[in-house]
């Protein structure tokens, strides 16, 4: 059967329903972003976060208003990070600058190296120049061959009268190179054949390279033309030829036999040779350059029977280390 509602029932219904009120727009809130960093201040981020009207708000609005708490929360503590983030940054680029400075400048290890590099250079290059000075080359004068020796009457320079010589000869020597790690370059002073303080004749060793542990024989003209005596050239004139010995005859004659001596071969004449030659190896380029000086004195007795032939010098000099 039908149930008539009376109007207080309908009155009851209509007050405990809810009324729906009409929904209304939603705004928004906007935060800042947490991860933005303290560089990026100019261009913040944000997020958008809906809140509704107070006349519209859910049951849960409550939570709404909690986040946003939350969030202003890690805002002041990400600041906050940031901040002594910044600090201990500073710190320590403070120390890092307080220990360059205690420390050495860059430059004087550049300059400790150059020091380092130079002395340990030198003691290198006197090593090689200690072990190079000992291995000194070896020279030995072996003979001299005169191939002309003429006196003759002339004048010097000045218009007087003298005796003036002409001679040439050829002096052969060996050279011996005794280093075991370098070669040398030689060369000689003039080469001077003295006459009583006079000299007659002169020459030089022309430049040349004598590689490593080895040798050569040199070979050196010694010329004089027209050097004047001024007296004392009587010696080295040669004699005049001897006598012919007249042929016996088949007669013979009475009186007293005469027993004609020969002349007596004139006597040698003095000569003294004198020169220096000079020895420079090239060890380490022009760094290390030792020196080997040899000066070589020779005396020569020369006789005119032995013109054009060799006369030994082996015994008769004296080499020296200058």
């Amino acid at each position: 059967m039908m149930h008539t509602k009376t109007d207080s029932e309908v009155t009851s219904l209509a007050a405990s329903s809810p009324t729906r009120s009409p929904r209304r727009p939603a705004y928004f809130v906007q935060s800042p972003s947490r991860d933005s960093h303290d560089g990026e201040k100019t261009a913040t981020s944000f997020h958008s976060t809906p809140v509704l009207s107070p006349m519209g708000s859910p049951p849960h609005s409550h939570s709404s208003s909690s986040r946003f708490s939350k969030i202003n929360g890690s805002k002041r503590k990400t600041h906050a990070g940031d901040k002594k983030f910044a600090m201990i940054e500073e710190e320590g680029l403070l120390y890092d600058g307080d220990r360059e400075e205690e420390g050495l400048p860059r430059r004087c290890y550049v300059l400790a190296f150059i020091v380092g590099f130079s002395l340990l250079f030198a003691f290198f290059s006197l090593i090689l120049y200690a072990a190079a000075k000992p291995q000194k080359p070896k020279i030995s004068v072996k003979s001299i061959t005169f191939e002309q020796l003429k006196v003759q009457a002339g004048q010097d320079a000045g218009g007087i009268g003298t005796d003036m010589i002409t001679m040439n000869a050829t002096l052969r020597m060996v050279y011996r190179n005794t280093g075991t790690f370098f070669g040398v370059h030689v060369t000689s002073s003039p080469i001077d054949l003295s006459f009583s303080q006079i000299t007659v004749g002169s020459g030089t060793i022309k430049k040349f390279y004598q590689s490593r542990k080895s040798q050569r024989t040199v070979i050196v003209n010694v010329i004089g033309d027209k050097t004047p005596l001024y007296g004392s050239g009587s010696t080295l004139v040669p004699p005049p030829p001897p006598a012919p010995i007249p042929l016996k005859s088949s007669k013979k004659k009475k009186g007293p036999i005469v027993i004609v001596d020969p002349p007596a071969p004139p006597a040698p004449v003095p000569m003294r040779l004198n020169f220096t030659v000079r020895s420079r190896a090239y060890v380490l380029g022009k760094l290390v350059q030792p020196k080997f000086y040899k000066r070589i004195v020779c005396l020569i007795n020369f006789e005119h029977k032995k013109l054009s032939k060799h006369i030994l010098l082996t015994n008769n000099c004296t080499v020296t280390t200058i």
